[in-house]
């Protein structure tokens, strides 16, 4: 499946009293690039919550710190989905400075799909498609 990109600028409310990104602040980024990548295969988390139930509950994240962000530069998340069955998802993220190409930090999110007890489920097959379930 192919990585979807999105775009960002850093907010000056993102950085520390340092000048750098608040390390916080790249979870956020990647749940940016989340949205983005299932809204581009058709998929709108607010309409797997409402309509079916669906959460994506947060199982593992990581992330690996390769170069300092600052305020107003211009950020690409590259976001891909490393693996998916009916009861989990795992994302893979690469996040760069648009100005050099710069690559600042990679990480994953896992996700189990959850109903709104927040009790693992499975996945409803009407997304399997978009999400390449077999």
């Amino acid at each position: 499946m192919q990585p979807v990109e999105s775009h960002l600028r850093v907010r000056y409310a993102e950085t520390d009293q340092m000048g750098v990104v608040y390390y916080a602040n790249y979870f956020i980024w990647m749940e940016i690039g989340r949205v983005e990548f299932c809204r581009e295969k058709g998929i709108r988390y607010r309409d797997m919550e409402v309509d079916d139930g669906v959460l994506l509950v947060v199982a593992e994240a990581n992330c690996r710190y390769l170069a300092p962000a600052r305020y107003d530069d211009q950020i690409m998340i590259r976001t891909s989905m490393a693996a998916a069955n009916p009861r989990m998802i795992r994302f893979e993220y690469e996040l760069y400075d648009i100005s050099d190409s710069r690559k600042l930090a990679t990480g994953f999110t896992k996700h189990m799909f959850c109903g709104r007890d927040v009790r693992p489920m499975k996945l409803p097959s009407k997304y399997w498609e978009a999400f390449e379930i077999v």
